[in-house]
């Protein structure tokens, strides 16, 4: 098994786009296994869109986006924001923490632990007090990441679907 050791974390760049893409959709498919009625179905085009969209938030100053390489290959990603007072959330500055994922072939050798560490470090540099994520009620093992390394529970989403009968 390969360790984090060999991994290098480092900014995006456009031609890490396309494999980005690929794991944003990766992302999405998972959500939608955990939950179809909340979390959007991935589509053929969803690969070609999640990396079209991270592209445009490459130069943007209030975000980050990191990749993992190992052995030339991105093999993870994470993207994060610093944002304002938010009013609708009742907290105020942060830093957001908006996706994380490790292709599945490289999961539990430490490089979600590792993009992580240095998505905070981003965060904590752009002067960020505080940094803040949702996860997936049925994403364990990103739970227990995330509470590995300080983070603790704040909110608790609850979904209602209004169209059909309900409990």
């Amino acid at each position: 098994m390969a360790a984090a050791s060999d991994v290098t974390i480092r900014r995006a760049t456009p031609a890490d786009l396309e494999v980005i893409g690929k794991l944003g959709a990766l992302l999405v498919r998972t959500h939608h296994d955990f939950d179809p009625l909340r979390f959007l179905a991935a589509t053929s085009k969803t690969a070609e869109g999640y990396g079209w969209f991270l592209g445009t938030q490459l130069e943007k100053p209030d975000i980050v986006v990191l990749v993992a390489e190992r052995g030339g290959g991105v093999i993870g990603y994470t993207y994060a924001g610093v944002e304002g007072t938010d009013y609708m959330s009742l907290r105020g500055p942060a830093g957001v923490l908006y996706d994380i994922v490790v292709d599945p072939a490289h999961r539990g050798q430490g490089v979600g632990r590792a993009l992580l560490e240095a998505i905070l470090s981003a965060l904590r540099a752009k002067g960020a007090p505080r940094v803040v994520l949702s996860t997936a009620e049925r994403n364990a093992p990103a739970q227990h990441l995330f509470e590995r390394v300080g983070f603790r529970r704040t909110m608790i989403e609850m979904t209602r679907e209004l169209d059909g009968d309900q409990p």
